[in-house]
């Protein structure tokens, strides 16, 4: 496959089918409230940081894309909130006509079709290479481990850190990060929250909701915190800040 990884801004007609291509992502992943404040305005207010990829054998279909995101932050590690965190100071920096000084990661989404082909990290790599281009010295990334999900009870703190005999991540995901530079540095306990009623989860999921206490949803990296006779649900997603040097 001869990848093409180029920015929406230099392949605008990308914008109409940027958010069709076949994935993997769960539907209650698409339903955090912040995530409207990018994905809805991105081809418009973000172009040059959205990238997008397709084949030369297969010219004008996506084969992945990858989201960015300027954005500032006081102190000196990243944020608690991570994703959500980014998205918000992210429009907030804009609104204000506040000159961002940071950079992070979205999200890289790979066609269902060519999972397990090496897409995912020829596009971090594209990422650090447009972050460095538009100016910054560091790609951050509130990162969603990959199989995290298979261990939903495992607190976040112990599972990031988990290494292989090699020494690289335990994580699929993690590693891939990791072989092309980056460094974890802290975990981001609230990075993804999801409220919903008990009928927005079940139709989210196909799952009855049906009690109180912690429901484990496929796909989720921890439970769902479900309150019956309040008739709310709280997903609270923990992700993995990732530093990439881009000096």
């Amino acid at each position: 496959m001869t990848l093409r990884i180029t920015t929406l801004a230099e392949r605008p007609e990308f914008a109409s089918t940027l958010w069709d291509m076949e994935n993997s992502w769960q539907e209650f992943m698409l339903n955090d409230p912040l995530a409207d404040f990018f994905y809805d305005v991105a081809a418009r207010m973000y172009p040059e940081y959205v990238l997008v990829a397709d084949d030369d054998g297969e010219p004008g279909r996506l084969v992945a894309r990858g989201c960015t995101m300027p954005f500032t932050f006081d102190g000196v590690e990243p944020p608690d909130d991570g994703w959500d965190g980014v998205i918000r100071r992210g429009r907030l920096a804009r609104d204000r006509g506040t000159r961002p000084d940071r950079i992070s990661a979205l999200e890289i989404t790979v066609r269902r079709d060519l999972l397990g082909h090496g897409i995912s990290s020829r596009m971090v790599l594209a990422m650090r290479d447009n972050a460095a281009r538009l100016g910054f010295d560091e790609l951050l990334a509130p990162v969603r481990p990959n199989q995290k999900h298979l261990e939903p009870q495992t607190p976040m703190s112990e599972y990031a850190f988990r290494t292989r005999a090699d020494g690289l991540p335990h994580d699929a995901w993690l590693r891939v990060h990791a072989r092309v530079g980056g460094k974890i540095v802290k975990v981001a306990p609230r990075s993804m929250v999801v409220p919903g009623t008990l009928e927005e989860w079940r139709s989210w999921t196909g799952l009855p909701f049906d009690r109180s206490g912690e429901i484990e949803v496929p796909g989720a990296l921890s439970p769902v915190h479900c309150e019956v006779e309040r008739d709310y649900a709280v997903y609270v997603e923990p992700n993995v800040w990732v530093s990439h040097p881009l000096g």
